[in-house]
């Protein structure tokens, strides 16, 4: 059953956006669904083994949370997030990319300041086409970004606001993408570390999928020459991922008295109440037996993302399977690989191939 669509509550009346009411917008949510679920297949079809990796990133989208890649270079790390925005039809002035180095100047990811403002003793900067007016973004190497980037980055991520001449502005930005060679292991790195709840390695396919990747490597250069891109089909655009993401923070929102007396949300109605404590045994024995460390916030936002998955996939309730994005909250490779591990057989599952 499609909880979102067939689930009423009390309250449903009085969750509302500007759009209308969740109960208003169910059925296009379902319809958004289906898009993007054949969206996530569509584009499986185009890169070799890395469904998974797309699959991340998807849910990444609906959840508006940023999802960071790691991998050493020719891993697809850029070509995973090239196709997925290239397939939403993102007008240029809703995305920005940028590689980072040591070098990059502010200026080159938030625009260069306007001179003749400066003239009147306003500190502005020019922001059109830069990273404070999209909508989507990646950045490459983004653990290089210099101190003065990096508190930019951290203001935008977590407040989703950016400061012109001392004051804050909001920003558009929904969906952010970021690619590294390697997670460095720096104390002042750890805050932005922390903004990725998911992380995942981009490994080479060429040992088990060797003529597969010739095969699919031709086919792309020859596309490429042909100035074919079969993977912008039309089929999911961003405002069906930012209808997805309303659905999801509206359901959020309501409670009501259940039939027993107690108090029915969220948590109560998608999140079975065997899964959930398997949920927290699991945190709890990552904390504990391979120090992992989750904050609180990272907590929290890892349920929406569990949420995103069950929605996606079945259009309802969290289960056992979808607890294995637990093996995308390491801080590092190594913490990744051992939660590669770990985490299923924890949870007594074979972690599925892509």
């Amino acid at each position: 059953m499609n909880h979102w669509q067939d689930t009423k509550t009390q309250t449903e009346s009085h969750v509302t956006t500007p759009q209308g009411t969740l109960a208003q917008i169910s059925g296009e949510l379902e319809t958004a669904r289906q898009k993007i679920d054949r969206f996530r297949l569509s584009l499986g079809r185009h890169l070799v083994n890395k469904q998974e990796l797309i699959d991340l990133l998807i849910l990444g989208a609906i959840a508006q949370e940023p999802v960071l890649l790691v991998g050493p270079p020719g891993t697809a790390k850029s070509d995973l997030v090239l196709k997925l925005v290239e397939g939403l039809g993102l007008a240029q002035e809703d995305y920005f990319e940028y590689m980072l180095t040591r070098f990059t100047e502010p200026s080159e990811i938030l625009g260069p300041l306007d001179l003749a403002q400066m003239k009147d003793g306003r500190y502005l900067r020019r922001t059109e086409g830069k990273l404070p007016t999209a909508k989507v973004a990646f950045l490459d190497e983004i653990f290089k970004s210099s101190s003065a980037i990096l508190n930019v980055l951290l203001t935008i991520l977590n407040e989703r606001k950016y400061y012109q001449d001392g004051r804050p502005e909001p920003v558009p930005l929904k969906l952010l993408f970021a690619a590294t060679n390697e997670i460095p292991e720096h104390t002042e790195l750890s805050a932005l570390r922390d903004r990725f709840c998911l992380k995942a390695e981009s490994k080479s396919v060429r040992h088990d999928h060797f003529d597969e990747l010739i095969d699919s490597g031709l086919r792309n250069e020859s596309l490429k020459f042909r100035k074919l891109a079969p993977w912008k089909e039309g089929i999911c655009s961003l405002a069906d991922l930012e209808l997805a993401h309303q659905g999801l923070v509206l359901r959020f929102a309501e409670e009501s008295i259940s039939h027993d007396g107690g108090i029915s949300n969220d948590r109560t109605r998608f999140f079975p109440a065997p899964v959930f404590a398997e949920f927290r045994r699991l945190v709890e024995t990552l904390s504990r037996e391979h120090r992992l460390y989750i904050s609180d916030r990272k907590l929290v936002k890892v349920y929406k993302l569990l949420r995103a998955r069950a929605w996606l996939l079945r259009g309802g309730e969290v289960n056992v399977e979808d607890l294995l994005l637990l093996c995308h909250l390491g801080e590092n490779l190594r913490e990744l690989r051992l939660l590669e591990e770990m985490v299923p057989q924890y949870l007594r599952l074979n972690r599925p191939t892509s």
